[in-house]
């Protein structure tokens, strides 16, 4: 049985688990090597068994343990050309790092494959994961919006793992400087709520049975304010919490591994 866990999701940090029976991947590692290692051997899961690291883009929250922890435990890194080349200029990445750039992989017998995103930082990306049972997971954050690339890639996916970053109006009525309101509710910037919200009856028609709602913001969320603007936007599609579909809001850390 295969498994995903967002171990961390906020604008502090994120590193999403994704595991089968062949081992298990990485999505960012936006924590200290430290603290991820401990949070997977508190899910019972053995850092060795990890096969590789998946960065979505150079952003400090998503690569901040990167260099000690492929480091120390030798493992394969993966992002597009244009990441690299910024975990490059940052000195992100240590001596003699094994790196790969091809937009489609195979670890731990999954199926990798990286689609582009609308954020500003070079070579922004989410990535499908299709398990061994053929089965698909999308993990996607960190999007100003859902291009016509992103909705294609992750259409169809039983999983997936979308940002549902900030509401609106705590966003505009909140204390930030209007330049990173600016930012954050930009084509460059981060999903809200209500955009995040607007995508998921597409995805349940699809396939998709279980939403993981990620990267909210601490400062301009809560997570019962993004649940109720996803719930809502099902029901008035027709479809039923529990009946028709699964979701989850992650939290900031601590959160299960979710069988699927």
């Amino acid at each position: 049985m295969a498994k995903v866990c967002p171990l961390f999701s906020s604008s502090k940090g994120n590193s999403t688990y994704i595991g089968a029976q062949g081992g298990g991947i990485l999505v960012d590692v936006g924590v200290s090597a430290k603290k991820l290692v401990s949070a997977l051997n508190e899910k019972g899961v053995d850092i060795d068994s990890i096969k590789g690291v998946f960065i979505t883009h150079s952003h400090t929250d998503h690569i901040s343990g990167l260099q000690t922890l492929t480091k120390h435990h030798n493992i394969p890194i993966f992002a597009s050309e244009k990441t690299f080349a910024e975990l490059i200029r940052c000195n992100r990445l240590p001596a003699g790092a094994t790196i790969n750039i091809e937009n489609c992989t195979t670890a731990a017998d999954m199926e990798i494959s990286r689609f582009f995103t609308s954020h500003d930082s070079p070579g922004s990306c989410g990535y499908t994961v299709t398990l061994p049972n053929g089965e698909k997971v999308a993990v996607c954050t960190d999007l100003g919006y859902v291009s016509d690339e992103v909705r294609n890639a992750i259409t169809g996916c039983k999983t997936v793992v979308l940002e549902s970053n900030h509401d609106i109006s705590m966003l505009n009525s909140g204390p930030y400087p209007i330049e990173l309101k600016m930012r954050i509710s930009s084509k460059l910037g981060h999903l809200s709520n209500t955009a995040c919200a607007s995508e998921l009856s597409a995805l349940l028609k699809s396939g998709t049975t279980r939403f993981i709602l990620a990267h909210l913001s601490e400062e301009n969320n809560r997570p019962e304010i993004a649940k109720t603007a996803a719930v809502g936007a099902l029901i008035s599609n027709g479809f039923i919490e529990n009946e028709d579909y699964l979701l989850t809001v992650a939290a900031p850390c601590g959160n299960k591994i979710i069988s699927i």
